[in-house]
């Protein structure tokens, strides 16, 4: 009588190479090691020219002043200007902040700080809205910029 659950024989089992061979993982990079990545190459003269004419292009259309978007298209898709009210980079570390994590760029009604200086004095109600954030947490922030204005002044 044969066995029913009878293993096959060890040299009847296909290897893991000969299923997938040559099967590569994908990599996942984070947003600061991207960034990383791209100063690399760029200071070693290792892009691509496809990349690089790219970059080029997107450098070109960026403003460089106020008078170069004052009158541009808005919602202000250069979320790496610092003006941008999309999202925070820290200098220091690279890291990334959405202030918006529940909204895309376009949905939002000023993505420009320098829009919203424009307009005039708002309130802190207005300012809070318009940046994610408490009335009560915009006011320490103001407190503390004044401070460190009169500390700058002083000196």
């Amino acid at each position: 009588m044969s066995e029913v659950n009878a293993e096959p024989a060890p040299e009847e089992i296909p290897s893991a190479d000969e299923v997938a061979p040559e099967r590569r993982r994908s990599r996942t990079m984070s947003r600061k090691e991207m960034a990383r990545d791209l100063r690399r190459r760029r200071l070693g003269g290792e892009m691509e020219p496809e990349e690089a004419e790219l970059l080029k292009s997107i450098e070109s259309m960026r403003p460089r002043k106020r008078a170069e978007c004052i009158n541009g298209p808005r919602p202000c898709l250069f979320v790496s200007c610092k003006h941008n009210l999309y999202l925070d980079v820290n200098p220091e570390t690279g890291s990334i902040k959405l202030n918006f994590p529940d909204k895309e760029i376009w949905e939002l009604e000023h993505t420009c700080a320098l829009d919203v200086a424009e307009k005039g004095g708002i309130t802190l109600e207005e300012v809070g809205a318009i940046m994610n954030l408490t009335r009560e947490r915009i006011r320490q922030v103001e407190t503390r910029g004044l401070a460190k204005l009169r500390e700058a002044t002083e000196e």
